[in-house]
């Protein structure tokens, strides 16, 4: 009986010197952190949102609202996929950008800087990853790129063949070169890699989406992060278009960008459940709403995959999407106001809603601070909202800056100033030049399936793109602002949250009108650019 005493007693001081040890080990260990990034969500995919409240079968984005903290203020600083992305990883305004394609394109519009889907992050330069790298972080990749410079990348149409060796060797050797660039960005990990949306990924009959490819991808990294903390960098290429059911969340799962594999991945539920679980939740069962149960699937595989490797209760998520979707390619509240959602353990201190405006150039010194390190030791124009989250107070930015395109615009407190300039050679097109322009476009949408959006010549210029009635990706934004191509606006956004009432030129507004271009000039006096009268250097 004395010898089973001492067993016992032995094998209790041991487990509790494990146990002490265990929870010492996690306490001192910087916390994993997983960013998930949407594509072109809209306001009612969101059942945390009053616009998609109840709509969606979405159970671990939901799990995240209700347990984590809603940003109902976050905002974009440039709304397309490329910029959006730029701001994340490099926590700075989308002006700033290096390469070279960006660059020259600066210089045809005589030094103004035109932020659209050309600004990428190069090698060397510093950003996020590689900032969690250097500090002792396990960095991985999943999904779209759309942000990184690859450089030797060849274009490869739609309407290439993918049965012939010679198109599929470069698709083969594009994915190569485009994993070689993630290496060289900070990513000690990346695969499952879709170079841009599927559509411009390559031959036609590869352009579908797989997200269990990318997923499988991401369950691989999780496995194999040993005792490192890991960043996880997550980008799904849906929402976004093609969201028919063939090319999306019921297309052949064998299909990936670099060929067909032997046998699809099977880490998610498999599709043929999908309208059934839509039905049973009683929710509209079509593409849009499988889709984002398709997206929500991976997530949720995450989350299962933290909780089998022990690392669920010491991981952030964070779930964003790129922008808002209503005024796409503009600054309109509709594109720059995005809500994302951040979730720990327990949750913030700071409660399930956050009111705080930030900025997605804010995500970077925020997960640095998060992730122990001292968030003024690096460059960038964003700052952390880690304090916001622990319920501290935090001194407000006396301004929110936001540019696209040939557009600029500041938030201060209530009101939103917006000022839209092109460079001589915009205001020199004449009539033939327009038309010219606008059947080029068309024959371009034509190729991808789609139907023009405008057929006037004489229709305003984009604000991303110098096409009558703009790009495909802004034509929406066109017709629901009626002040779209005025070159000055100011709007009261409590009043007037549609933004439907141009206060510019009302002289009850003259000086604030004043006041807002002098603090759209302080930002962009920082930033690298011309831009029109307001900044000639």
């Amino acid at each position: 009986m004395k010898h089973l005493i001492s067993i016992f007693s032995l094998l209790l001081l041991l487990t509790t010197q494990g146990m002490m040890a265990n929870g010492k080990k996690t306490k001192d260990k910087k916390p994993n952190i997983i960013f998930f990034i949407a594509d072109d969500m809209t306001r009612n995919m969101f059942n945390c949102l009053e616009e998609g409240k109840g709509k969606n079968l979405t159970p671990n984005i939901d799990f995240l609202a209700e347990e984590g903290t809603i940003m109902h203020q976050q905002h974009v600083s440039a709304t397309v996929c490329t910029p959006s992305r730029f701001n994340v990883l490099t926590g700075k305004y989308a002006s700033r950008a290096e390469n070279p394609g960006f660059l020259r394109q600066s210089r045809k519009n005589n030094k103004q800087r035109v932020v659209e889907w050309n600004t990428h992050i190069l090698p060397g330069e510093q950003n996020l990853i590689n900032v969690l790298k250097a500090s002792g972080y396990n960095t991985g990749a999943v999904g779209k790129n759309h942000v990184f410079e690859v450089k030797k990348y060849k274009k490869i149409p739609l309407s290439a063949d993918a049965s012939d060796k010679k198109v599929m060797d470069q698709q083969l050797l594009n994915y190569k070169l485009t994993i070689e660039a993630y290496h060289q960005c900070g990513f000690d990990y990346a695969d499952g890699i879709f170079y841009e949306n599927p559509d411009f990924n390559g031959p036609m009959d590869l352009a579908v989406h797989n997200l269990d490819w990318s997923t499988e991808a991401a369950l691989t990294f999780l496995d194999d992060t040993d005792e490192q903390p890991f960043f996880l960098y997550f980008a799904t290429t849906i929402p976004h278009g093609p969201q028919k059911a063939e090319r999306a969340w019921n297309a052949d799962r064998k299909i990936t960008p670099i060929g067909i594999l032997d046998k699809a991945p099977s880490c998610l539920p498999d599709k043929s459940t999908i309208p059934t679980r839509l039905k049973e939740a009683d929710v509209k069962v079509n593409d849009p709403k499988a889709n984002l149960l398709w997206m929500d699937d991976a997530l949720g595989a995450l989350i299962h995959k933290l909780k089998d490797i022990g690392e669920f209760d010491n991981t952030i998520i964070y779930f964003f999407n790129d922008h808002g979707q209503y005024a796409k390619g503009t600054i309109y509240q509709g594109s720059v106001l995005n809500p994302s959602i951040i979730w720990q353990k327990g949750g913030f201190e700071v409660g399930n809603h956050c009111e705080a405006l930030v900025s997605n150039v804010d995500f970077m010194p925020t997960i640095i601070e998060q992730a122990g390190l001292n968030p003024k030791k690096y460059d960038y124009d964003g700052r952390s909202f880690a304090t916001i989250l622990e319920g501290k107070e935090q001194k407000a930015r006396e301004s929110h800056y936001f540019e696209i395109g040939y557009s600029r615009g500041v938030r201060m407190g209530d009101y939103k100033y917006i000022a839209v300039r092109y460079p001589q050679w915009v205001m020199d097109i004449d009539d033939e030049q327009r038309q010219t322009i606008l059947d080029d476009y068309n024959k371009i949408l034509a190729g991808r399936g789609k139907a023009p959006n405008n057929l006037d010549p004489q229709a305003g210029f984009g604000h991303v793109q110098i096409v009558p009635g703009g790009g495909d990706a802004e034509f929406p934004a066109t017709q629901r602002y009626k002040h779209y191509s005025d070159a000055d606006q100011l709007y009261n956004l409590v009043d007037d949250p549609e933004e439907q009432n141009n206060l510019f030129n009302d002289p009850k507004y003259r000086d604030l009108a004043r006041k807002m271009q002098v603090e759209l000039q302080k930002h962009i006096k920082t930033i690298p650019g011309g831009f029109g009268e307001l900044k000639t250097k």
